[in-house]
């Protein structure tokens, strides 16, 4: 992934967390896993979770705590209303953002 992407997805990757949360609750392998299988191979697990400390401290997820078969116990991360209207708000925000370029894009030709 080049420069430009990276400093990108520092902006939008907490929304596109929320995003993945949106569809079901999930713990942070999942995220990652998903994120991977959504084209973004580059990002790190310990970016996933430094996002799911972040989210989870400014409310924007519920966390319930799940028995693993394998050693302790999961955070599982569920979207709460709050999240909701932050998530909403981010793609509010990714649209108006999205047309000005595009319109930037077009104006440029």
């Amino acid at each position: 992934m080049g420069r430009q992407m990276t400093e990108m997805l520092k902006g939008t990757l907490e929304g596109i967390v929320l995003a993945i949360l949106s569809a079901r609750p999930a713990y942070g392998y999942e995220i990652t896993t998903q994120l991977r299988e959504q084209g973004f191979a580059d990002i790190a697990e310990g970016t996933v979770y430094a996002i799911l400390v972040r989210i989870e401290r400014n409310g924007l997820v519920d966390v319930e705590k799940v028995p693993s078969e394998k050693g302790p116990p999961r955070k599982v991360y569920s979207l709460n209303g709050q999240g909701h209207e932050y998530l909403d708000e981010f793609f509010r925000t990714w649209s108006f953002l999205n047309e000005r370029l595009e319109q930037l894009h077009q104006g440029g030709r």
